[in-house]
């Protein structure tokens, strides 16, 4: 594991005054930054200067300036050493010996000036004589004296141990004030207590000591670059000692998705109403009210909220008392949660209504606006067996007396896992009956069993910092699929997961990708590290780990680390040592694990059969774009562990294991086989190529595809196309092994042939090969075209046929394919002409909406039924055909109408960008969307989130030619500094590079074989 110390952030200034100089300083040590970084260093924006700083900052550059010049003359005075036509130096003269004193006077003279100047950076080991010693520059905070820290992290001489936090909330004029009392442990003896508060508007501050004096009143100073406040005490705060320091503040309530935010809606009589709720994750409980938000810090909380009388308030804890304090206003006190961290802190004030039942002492409940109640029965249903899963599965009973789920009506991720009070977007939580589809069905239980293992993950142990997240999420997911499957096998979730590892890995085998442990220290570093890496690979590693301990000794491992870290902070290393402690020497799993954690990417093993010898070699899987540009990990080498099945398969044993920790090995095999397929259902985190052992699962496919499960199908499908990317195996043989798909049946390799056959149709389709994506169109036709007409426009059949059916006709129509239009558009007028009460099969709802979108009128009576439906999965469905209309001026209205929050909310921006991007009309209208709209969308979505990860990505990643490639590069080099840096711009330039290069490889290869 990577220590904190390894990753440590270089201090704003050095400080010299503590740290001994190791060296002298040389004359190239002592670097000036550009003026803009010198201002950020000193507290200050760009612009914030007042006159006597840039009378300062004019002082330094003359006196640098001074030093060069005066240098430079000293060398050009060297010529008063002349020598004598026979060699010999002439005598000094006085003056010439006066004139050297005074130089070496001035010169020393300003090196000491420029010492003292605030403006001027240090290298680390500092530079002085003994006995020298240097004051430390600190920045400067908003009234400008000299703020007392200078780090992003917070200092770890003071703990929180306990909030009592009262917050006043007014829906009418959207602000809220609020005080907090936070009793702080000193751990070493300090005269400031450093925290984190951001956008508030404090008042008065005062510190109390543990012996009960008088509070007393205490100047505060504020650093906005770091959101940190610095309570500046009147006296020395002794070790051990406790202090309660209290604030006074307000606010407005936020008008992005971040922090304490307002939301408005119409209720059953369309009349707009205003809800407020909490998104703290990761960094914005600091904007609610001040606190040591780092998740580390945990302390326990208790919450008073004033509202009006006919609101309703939820938080984490079960309600205690409520009193009233002024007419038609109440206070409702909260109580005393367990120890948590900040960003799990959650609270509600809105008008809900709820369904609850109780469950091994713990009282569930579902909330939703009122019109909204009708939809939160399966939430509820599925909710309680999975809290009952749980809870047999980690031998730890949920520690709260309650758990809330509500429904938000504008929310920018899914869900949000706040201990006891989850919150979610509608689509996720919300299950209609008659417009919600087996796919609905889905993502809710998924969605549900994700926060629900979260409870524990993350709750009850949270990771110790930002830089092992996977510890939360990696193990959420996981535990989503793993519950599913032990609670609702017939929703077949493991298919899912496999195609969402699929696309992990692209993500993965690019060189902008990061490792699962990654050290990050600035917001937007923290917001990137929410992606597929974090989320699914994560998740993959312990699938990978689950199989090869097996799932008793992994399940043991797991109660360990919760038993062992509960109500406290965890490292990715406390995880192996739980293991470790359940292998007891026969495996040592954090020497295993630490070549998959701390390393981006993934193996590519190498396999040759010959006999009954099978040489397996393996290397680094990498799209190389620039050959400068990427990392070189020749010599890395993963720890492997491998599975594979053969031809002689038996009921007793088909699976077999070993473990590859060097660069190649040999297994020997007790006889010779037919086939042998590794990495068996995909449960490793790895590619294999096969070399001449393709033509041999291809012809296995062609004559008995069932011999291999349905995903180890989907997994070669998968393997041979990313091989074929790479330029280690042909298009060819990739088109060759899914041939004998009008064979099959099953979801998941059916779902990966079309998703890599639509890869390359949308890439030729975009880039000036219309003729030939129409071939590969004719191909998939070809395919699948006896699929597609034997699927029916109802509901029926099992959960897995259902959803088959769903993506196949939506498939179909949007391409316009055999006769899927034609009777789907025939469903929509029916249901246009009853003005959309005629009901419509849910599964099938998708591909009518969006054949009855490509017409004008259509289009525009989906958008007016979009504004009236009060289901969220119907509305979902709309949404999405709007977006595949072929209408350029429809497709600019409605991206505009979600940014402005017209019709539709800015949650769904992200998903109708995406959904633009895809067509050939909408693909350049959607980027220049964003380069339009770029200041817009950053305001209302934070730098680095999810939402502008998925935004650059599906609005770049069609791209693929050098007049693109240069226009996307210029973009983002012309914002700001921490944009161009961002991983998911780099990753964009690394996909379009890509793009262009298999352009360059396969068009020709394509042209000769359709």
């Amino acid at each position: 594991m990577i220590e904190n110390s390894m990753f440590e952030e270089e201090p704003d200034v050095v400080d010299l005054a503590k740290e001994p100089c190791l060296h002298p300083l040389e004359p190239d040590e002592a670097e000036y930054e550009p003026r803009s970084s010198r201002l950020l260093v000193r507290g200050l924006g760009e612009h914030e200067m007042d006159d006597d700083e840039e009378d300062y900052e004019s002082s330094a550059k003359l006196l640098g300036m001074s030093f060069m010049n005066r240098s430079s003359g000293l060398r050009s005075n060297m010529s008063v050493y002349r020598q004598n036509p026979n060699g010999s130096c002439s005598v000094l003269s006085i003056r010439t010996v006066v004139v050297c004193i005074a130089v070496f006077a001035i010169v020393i003279s300003l090196i000491l000036a420029i010492y003292l100047l605030p403006t001027c950076t240090f290298t680390k080991e500092g530079c002085h004589k003994k006995n020298h010693t240097m004051e430390l520059i600190y920045p400067l905070a908003t009234n400008g004296k000299l703020f007392p820290w200078a780090k992003i992290r917070l200092p770890s001489d003071v703990v929180p141990l306990h909030y009592d936090l009262v917050l006043q909330p007014n829906l009418t004029t959207l602000k809220f004030s609020g005080s907090v009392k936070i009793v702080v442990n000193i751990i070493q003896v300090t005269w400031k207590i450093i925290l984190h508060s951001s956008g508030l508007n404090i008042t008065n501050v005062t510190i109390t000591s543990a012996r009960g004096h008088e509070p007393k009143r205490v100047e505060f100073l504020e650093y906005p670059l770091h959101d940190q406040i610095a309570v500046m005490a009147p006296e020395a705060l002794l070790v051990g000692q406790n202090y309660t320091v209290n604030i006074e503040y307000s606010s407005n309530l936020s008008d992005t998705y971040y922090g304490f935010y307002k939301i408005s809606y119409k209720d059953e009589n369309s009349t707009q109403r205003w809800f407020a709720a909490t998104q703290f994750e990761p960094l914005a409980a600091r904007s609610a009210f001040p606190c040591f938000d780092e998740p580390a810090f945990k302390a326990t909380f208790l919450i008073k909220i004033r509202r009006d009388e006919k609101l309703s308030t939820l938080s984490n804890m079960p309600k205690k008392a409520t009193t009233p304090v002024t007419d038609g206003i109440v206070q409702d006190e909260f109580i005393v949660s367990l120890k948590m961290s900040t960003y799990l802190v959650a609270f509600v004030v809105a008008d809900l209504k709820n369904i609850s039942r109780e469950t091994n002492d713990s009282l569930v409940s579902v909330y939703a606006i009122p019109q909204h109640l009708n939809q939160v029965e399966y939430a509820l249903n599925t909710a309680v067996k999975l809290l009952e899963f749980y809870q047999k599965y980690f031998l730890i009973t949920y520690p709260l007396q309650k758990l809330d789920l509500v429904a938000i009506p504008d929310f920018q991720s899914g869900a949000m896992e706040n201990w006891g009070l989850i919150t979610f977007r509608e689509t996720t939580l919300l299950f209609d009956n008659n417009t919600s589809s087996a796919r609905d069905k889905k993502l809710i239980t998924a969605v549900i069993a994700h926060e629900l293992a979260h409870q524990w993950f993350g709750n009850l142990v949270t990771m110790e910092w930002w830089n092992d997240l996977w510890l939360n999420e990696g193990f959420a997911t996981f535990m989503e699929y793993f519950a599913m499957e032990e609670v609702f096998p017939e929703l077949h979730s493991d298919e899912d997961f496999l195609n969402l590892i699929f696309k992990a890995m692209m993500k993965d085998s690019l060189n902008s990708s990061h490792p699962v442990s990654s050290a990050v220290q600035s917001s937007e570093q923290i917001q990137e590290m929410f992606d597929a890496v974090s989320y699914i690979k994560g998740a993959s590693l312990l699938l990978m780990l689950k199989h090869y301990l097996s799932k008793d000794v992994f399940q043991a491992g797991i109660e360990i680390y919760l038993h062992n870290h509960k109500y406290g902070s965890a490292q990715s290393d406390d995880l192996w040592d739980s293991m470790n402690e359940i292998t007891n020497g026969t495996l040592d799993v954090k020497k295993l694990m630490k070549t998959w954690i701390l390393h981006k990417g993934f193996p590519l093993v190498t396999v040759v059969r010959k006999g009954k010898i099978i040489s397996i070699q393996q290397e680094k899987f990498l799209y190389r774009v620039e050959p400068e540009n990427w990392t070189s990990d020749a010599s890395y080498l993963w720890h492997i562990p491998l599975t594979y099945i053969t031809s002689s398969c038996n009921l007793t044993h088909c699976t077999n294991a070993c473990l590859l920790d060097q660069k190649s090995a040999v297994i020997e095999l007790p006889e010779e086989v037919e086939w042998i397929k590794f990495n068996v259902d995909m449960n490793g985190y790895y590619i294999v190529h096969y070399s001449e052992d393709w033509k041999t699962l291809i012809d296995l496919l062609k004559k008995n595809h069932t011999a291999l499960s349905p995903k180890d199908r989907a997994n070669l499908i998968n393997n041979i196309f990313s091989l074929a990317s790479l330029g280690k195996e042909s298009l060819e043989k990739a088109f060759e092994l899914i041939d004998y798909l009008n064979k099959e049946n099953s979801t998941a390799p059916l779902t990966q042939a079309l998703f890599q056959l639509s890869l390359i149709y949308s890439l030729l389709e975009k880039n000036g090969e219309q003729q030939l994506a129409e071939r590969v169109m004719h191909r998939i036709d070809h395919l699948l075209g006896n699929k597609i007409d034997q699927q029916s426009w109802t509901d029926d059949g099992t959960l897995s046929e259902r959803e088959l059916r769903s993506m196949l006709l939506a498939f179909a129509c949007t391409h316009d394919m055999r006769n899927c239009r034609t009777a789907a558009t025939e469903m929509f007028e029916k249901w246009m002409k009853s003005n959309g009460t005629a009901s419509l099969p849910s599964d099938v709802m998708k591909a009518v909406f969006t054949a009855g979108a490509k017409s004008s009128d259509g289009w525009e009576f989906l958008l007016k039924m979009y504004s009236s439906s009060v289901s969220e999965a119907e509305k979902s469905k709309m949404i999405e055909a709007l977006a595949s209309t072929d209408d350029v001026r429809k497709l600019i209205r409605l991206m505009q109408n979600s940014l402005e929050e017209e019709v539709i909310r800015a949650q769904e921006i992200s998903h109708i960008v995406a959904t633009v991007s895809q067509s050939l009309p909408g693909y350049l209208l959607a980027w220049d969307f964003v380069k339009e709209n770029w200041e817009k969308l950053t305001r209302k979505f934070h730098l680095g989130s999810y939402t502008i990860q998925n935004i650059i990505s599906c609005s770049t990643s069609q791209f693929a030619t050098k007049a693109h490639l240069l226009e996307v590069k210029s973009f983002f080099e012309s914002k700001s500094e921490e944009t161009s840096q961002l991983r998911c711009v780099k990753e964009a330039i690394d996909t379009i590079q890509l793009n262009i290069q298999w352009m360059e490889r396969n068009v020709a290869k394509l042209r000769e074989l359709l």
